[in-house]
């Protein structure tokens, strides 16, 4: 038996004016995956636990098994797994976005125009973050280049249950409000408001100005954490396992969870992302003899915090005709039983441009089994099947068919 799981990151979203009142999931044309949901199980699930942040880390922890509660500490700590970082025991770990602010007012006063930058590039990245490094690094704390907007700052004894404000979440606002305060906070703002004077003449965003393009102005801390931990995926399934993605978040899950990780030339956690050589890389895992491998796929995530309705249905479709059925008549053609798993990880509705709660649409396709499901694929019609499963830690144990064989 193969496995194959497939995370449209924050597909799932509210009905959206422009699109007639219906959804990038009701409008992008998915041929494939409605094709298989029409024999599948089908329902909604909650992946973040109530009480629980609705990211990227919770919710992909707990698709894979690995309960947030326990595992979860911050998704700057896998960040820096993926990249190859060594955390001591008295290392935070911390993301640092680079964002577009405001450019006019005093720094409090700033609006946060964009998390991301206009999701810069890595090379133009790398240039800022090494600027960052040279003036603000010191012996207790160290900045290191990640993909596109997202980076890491490794910083000794740092307070790592600091509560920052998550800066998809404040888009369009001033940033007073949302700045670290008080004596734990301090040393975090002083960190980004000295950034700001860093960056902001820096010959990178003097190019972009010119270019039309915002500015990377200012680093943004959040989302702090020590050295993860996880049980291996392996002795707990008894399934070899492979993890195909652009971001380093998921990379570290992986990582962390013994499992192999693959690097896709082009794959870059945005609407031109390169679908095609993630599909290969999942379909190289498999003829190599892997059981089980995880896609994720950023872009309708980005689209999403963005609020780019047109890019979020292309996304969709071209996950479908490039992902999951290239992927799929790989392991029909092998003649072998395989299943099939397709979720977003979380909703990302275009009107909130940051994470929801709501439960998500699931579907899990068995090739030697018929279901009654529906087509097309939505959050209507999952909604509609009322199997709704309240604890997403449990959905690989329905998928895969099987109890774990170690906790």
């Amino acid at each position: 038996m193969k496995y194959l799981v497939l995370v449209y990151d924050g597909m799932a979203d509210y009905k959206i004016p422009e699109l007639d009142g219906r959804t990038p999931m009701e409008v992008a044309k998915k041929p494939y995956l409605d094709m298989l949901s029409r024999a599948a199980h089908v329902g909604t699930v909650s992946n973040v636990p109530e009480g629980m942040v609705p990211e990227s880390d919770t919710a992909n922890l707990a698709i894979l098994s690995y309960d947030p509660r326990t595992y979860s500490h911050g998704r700057s700590p896998l960040e820096a797994m993926s990249m190859g970082l060594t955390m001591e025991e008295d290392d935070t770990a911390l993301r640092c976005n680079l964002v577009a602010l405001s450019e006019e007012e005093p720094y409090e006063e700033k609006i946060m125009l964009d998390h991301s930058a206009d999701e810069i590039t890595t090379p133009e990245a790398d240039l800022l973050v090494r600027a960052l490094e040279e003036k603000l690094g010191n012996r207790e704390r160290h900045l290191y280049t990640g993909i596109s907007y997202r980076h890491c700052l490794l910083w000794k004894n740092a307070k790592e249950d600091y509560s920052f404000s998550r800066p998809h979440d404040i888009i369009g606002e001033k940033i007073a409000d949302h700045l670290p305060k008080g004596a734990d906070g301090e040393p975090f703002y002083r960190f980004m408001r000295e950034s700001y004077d860093v960056l902001k003449d820096h010959p990178v965003n003097a190019e972009r100005r010119r270019r039309g393009l915002k500015a990377a102005n200012s680093a943004w801390l959040w989302s702090p954490g020590k050295k993860p931990a996880l049980p291996s995926f392996f002795e707990k399934w008894g399934l070899r396992g492979s993890v195909v993605s652009a971001v380093d978040l998921i990379k570290g899950i992986g990582l962390c969870a013994g499992m192999e990780v693959l690097n896709v030339e082009g794959a870059t956690g945005n609407v031109h992302t390169n679908y095609r050589g993630k599909a290969e890389a999942a379909i190289d895992a498999f003829s190599r003899g892997q059981d089980y491998v995880y896609i994720h796929v950023e872009a309708p995530d980005e689209c999403g915090h963005r609020a780019e309705v047109a890019n979020k249905v292309l996304s969709i479709e071209k996950i479908d005709s490039e992902i999951l059925a290239p992927v799929c008549e790989y392991l029909k053609a092998a003649a072998e039983p395989y299943r099939v798993l397709v979720l977003p990880d979380h909703p990302t509705p275009i009107a909130r441009r940051t994470h929801t709660m709501d439960p998500v649409p699931y579907m899990i396709y068995e090739s030697d089994k018929a279901h009654m499901g529906v087509s097309p694929f939505t959050e209507d019609t999952a909604a509609a099947c009322r199997r709704y499963l309240a604890d997403g830690t449990d959905l690989m144990e329905i998928f895969l068919g099987k109890k774990p064989q170690k906790q």
